[in-house]
């Protein structure tokens, strides 16, 4: 039998199954907190795109900027809007829920696409060393 010949499955199993896979996953992996949403949309999505109940991909969009033209050394341009921002990916999920490398694969961003700008990630890097960060714990007694 092949794919073309099942039925698909309705959401209220995809739901189901996606909650099996992700407690399953979790339960044998360390996953940080705030990336368990990011698995549990990812599964969601594969589970509907393989069980074929899925709707069709979005036609691809057309970036508010040319992507060239979206770093420069005080901004990020976000590519959905065109606002200038100094940190995009809070931005991208407050205002569109993206994360980060949702909003890189949209665009065919490369994975090292910043998400903040440059000169905002010198400023707070050069504030993180200036307070002591990174140099090292204290010995113990």
């Amino acid at each position: 039998m092949t794919d073309e010949n099942l039925p698909p499955i309705d959401e209220e199993e995809i739901l189901r199954m996606t909650t099996d896979i992700v407690s399953s996953f979790l339960t044998h992996n360390s996953v940080p907190a705030d990336s368990i949403p990011d698995l549990i949309r990812s599964v969601h999505a594969t589970m509907g795109e393989i069980s074929g109940s899925s709707a069709k991909p979005e036609p691809k969009s057309k970036p508010a900027i040319p992507v060239s033209k979206s770093i420069t050394d005080e901004h990020i341009v976000c590519l959905e809007d065109g606002k200038k921002l100094k940190m995009l990916k809070r931005y991208l999920r407050s205002q569109y829920d993206m994360s980060p490398d949702e909003y890189r694969r949209k665009w065919g961003l490369p994975s090292d696409y910043p998400m903040v700008a440059p000169a905002y990630s010198r400023k707070r890097s050069a504030f993180a060393k200036d307070i002591g960060l990174g140099r090292g714990g204290r010995k113990g007694k």
